[in-house]
């Protein structure tokens, strides 16, 4: 048990409150520490490694300093802005995780008494804040037992249950008659990573039965003692749905079986009172949440499934936030299910209790063809001057000057610009500085009560400080640019953030019907050099989806008016030939309406529907409806979309589908910079940017069609780009396709 986690435990008290405090970052922490370390005498003891048994615990950790001559131990805090704004809770905790390494170091060198100093360190003045107290060993030695004494009753219930559990896991079935075809190879590759802390890549069929097939392994090796916890991450709710309806089932095949499983969701769907802020003084369930903590926690280990309705229903009996109850939860479970950016965001919990308690994860990443965009967009920010505008609106007179300031250097910034849209070599120095200064002043005046500056400084004040910190940290794999008076610093490769993540896993799977070609996402995601690339073969059969490769018809921008007839006439010759469901991929809502309209037209008989833009759970939950089981007609969808992927129409629910484009993302400056960015790293920039993307959501969309062995299906790739082998490499291995003419 490390000091920190003890504490946690034994010493949180009080209100839950997560109003913004302007802290340091990782790195200035580490600066903060080592130049309080420095100030300090040459024969300054720094990293004290101290361990002690006491019951059943062992309790392990380091303190930061201690000067041996003075009989004093440090416990170093960095932090920014108004020292007497810090709430007092947290400063109690790090009285206790002080009290406790002074206890261990009593206990090692037999002291009678000791001083304990908490050293705050303002990393942006660089002055220390020092509170000091002598404490006699016994007082300390008597804290230190009964906090033990507190946490041992349920480490040893613990202890017990994850041996319980381990037993069942080793008996555990798998939940089916037999493996799928494939799904064998999968499993045993998943497990053999598990076990030798491999990186994998694999890519499998979709109706394979990839989640059954990844979470089964990992489970038997949790069992073995491989692991600590293991981590199912989903780009989709589908997707962690999935996942959880994949426990229910190893569960359901063995109904006492002692796994802890828990389900993360986003907080706008977990809050209780959205319309409240996250602070004692606001919200009911964050007054005294930690109080009401420990029988909320008791209660909620004791479910053992934990999904969001289980959470929220424990959460309600006891009066405490679910969101944040489930992320207490997160050290007490064995199957933790969440999106990706609880892993691999800059704040990403998961990641950051992994390495803080030293878990050996096994890390399952769903449908990881997802990941490079998501990842993307988790390390790109985006500053409107219109934000800046409204923004300088509401500040206050101690800031509107900084702000001003900050507006003159950026509208010099944007004049200096001859072309709506440019990517500079390098961050403009000038504006960063006038825009630390503004984040500066911001963080002077509001401190922790950063509501008070009003919703539209306070978003630009968020969207400046992750501007900034992401500005320390540029380099050859981001890019800055500017369109009209917008500024992006935007991720383009996002292997440098992700890099550590995969390297903290124990192992790594990434699994998903499309990862080729490997060396694409080994590049982007920052794997390491020895992943292992595993394609599972298909349990499908060439004679199951006839491939049509019609290239006598164009879907380029400038020949799609000409395209619509000749789509149509295929369409309905197809749906006549051989009634049922079909589906029609696009490469956009006007492209879709314009065939829509021509199809609706000439063949007003043959029932349709449609996507449209930002349709709602419901309207979406309709769309798929209407692919009933022996049913006819046709729906129009764009590539890439919600209906691309994730969803399972098998049996005659879909018979076929026509992609008629190649799933090219635009052409356009912003992309353009983005292959002349990926040009220089890897040199493969239209490759990277445009073909690969682009193949890949066709053959997800494909992958709608054939769900499992007995399906049956015809697939038209509409476009003459299809006939060339730098693209018909890239498609499925198992796909005989045919050259096919409109005349035919």
């Amino acid at each position: 048990m490390s000091v920190k986690a003890l504490c946690n435990f034994t010493a949180k008290r009080g209100d839950l409150d997560r109003r913004f405090t302007p802290g340091p970052s990782a790195q200035e922490g580490v600066w903060g520490h080592a130049q309080a370390a420095a100030r300090r005498c040459a024969s300054y003891e720094t990293e004290v490694a101290l361990n002690t048994t006491e019951s059943t615990l062992i309790v392990r950790g380091r303190a930061d300093g201690f000067d041996k001559a003075a009989g004093r131990v440090d416990e170093f805090k960095t932090f920014r802005g108004d020292f007497a704004r810090m709430k007092g809770n947290q400063r109690a905790l790090h009285w206790a995780q002080l009290k406790t390494y002074g206890a261990l170091l009593c206990r090692r060198d037999e002291l009678t008494h000791l001083d304990l100093a908490l050293v705050y360190f303002d990393v942006d003045s660089q002055e220390e804040t020092l509170l000091k107290e002598r404490i006699q060993a016994a007082a300390l030695e008597s804290e230190f037992v009964a906090a033990c004494t507190q946490f041992s009753s349920w480490a040893a219930s613990e202890t017990s249950r994850k041996a319980a559990r381990n037993a069942d896991l080793l008996a555990l079935q798998f939940p089916h008659a037999s493996f799928h075809a494939g799904q064998r190879l999968l499993a045993e590759a998943v497990y053999k990573a598990a076990a030798r802390g491999d990186c994998v890549l694999a890519q499998a069929s979709t109706g394979i039965g990839k989640t059954v097939g990844t979470l089964f392994p990992m489970l038997k090796a949790l069992g073995a003692g491989k692991l600590d916890k293991i981590f199912y991450l989903s780009a989709k709710t589908t997707g962690r749905h999935a996942a959880v309806e994949a426990t229910q089932l190893f569960k359901a095949s063995k109904p006492d079986l002692n796994l802890r499983v828990l389900e993360l969701v986003a907080r706008e769907k977990a809050c209780v009172y959205p319309e409240r802020s996250c602070h004692g003084e606001s919200c009911p369930l964050a007054k005294g949440f930690y109080d009401r903590l420990p029988a909320a926690r008791t209660a909620a280990v004791a479910v053992r499934q934990l999904d969001h309705s289980a959470i929220r229903s424990v959460a309600a009996a006891h009066q405490v936030c679910p969101y944040y109850l489930s992320q207490e939860l997160v050290l007490w479970a064995d199957v933790v299910i969440g999106d990706y950016n609880y892993y691999f965001d800059t704040g990403g919990l998961l990641f950051g209790l992994a390495t803080e308690n030293e878990w050996r994860v096994g890390l399952l990443v769903d449908e990881a063809h997802n990941l490079i965009e998501r990842a993307r967009t988790m390390y790109t920010v985006t500053l409107e001057f219109t934000d800046l505008q409204a923004a300088a609106k509401q500040a206050p007179a101690p800031i509107k000057r900084a702000l001003n300031q900050l507006a003159s250097r950026w509208t010099d910034l944007c004049d200096m610009q001859t072309d709506d849209y440019c990517v500079l070599d390098k961050l403009p120095t000038g504006f960063l500085t006038a825009l630390m200064q503004a984040v500066t002043r911001l963080s002077e005046f509001a401190g922790d009560q950063i509501e008070v500056l009003g919703k539209e400084l306070e978003r630009f004040y968020f969207d400046a400080v992750r501007f900034s910190r992401l500005a320390d940290e540029f380099a050859g794999h981001s890019i800055f640019d500017i369109a009209g008076s917008t500024l992006c610093i935007r991720n383009v490769i996002p292997a440098p953030f992700l890099k550590n993540r995969f390297a903290a896993a124990h192992a790594s799977i990434l699994f998903s019907g499309t990862l080729n070609p490997p060396g694409f996402h080994r590049d982007l995601l920052g794997l390491p050099e020895d992943a292992i690339f595993l394609d599972v073969p298909a349990p499908f059969n060439a004679e199951q989806l006839a491939v049509r490769i019609v290239g006598d018809i164009s879907t380029r921008w400038n020949q799609r008016a000409a395209s619509l007839a000749p789509i149509a006439t295929l369409v309905a010759t197809q749906y006549t030939a051989q009634p049922g469901n079909y589906l029609v991929f696009l490469s956009s809502f006007d492209y879709l309406q314009d065939l829509l309209t021509e199809f609706s037209r000439i063949y007003s008989l043959i029932p349709t529907w449609r996507q449209h833009r930002a349709m709602s759970e419901t309207e979406r939950a309709d769309f798929v409806s209407r692919f009933a089981p022996g049913g006819s007609g046709i729906g129009f969808a764009v590539l890439g979309g919600a209906f691309a992927e994730g969803i399972d129409l098998s049996g005659d629910r879909l018979i076929g589908a026509f992609i008629a484009t190649l799933g090219l993302p635009q052409v356009n400056a912003v992309n353009e910079a983005l292959a002349n960015c990926l040009q220089k790293s890897f040199g493969v920039g239209h490759e990277y940017t445009y073909l690969y993307p682009g193949l890949q959501k066709v053959t997800q969309a494909a992958g709608r069609v054939i769900r499992s062995t007995s399906d049956r299906g015809t697939l038209y790739l509409i476009d003459e780009r299809y006939t060339r082998s730098s693209v018909t490499r890239l498609l499925p291995s198992w796909w005989r396709p045919q050259a096919w003419q409109t005349s035919n």
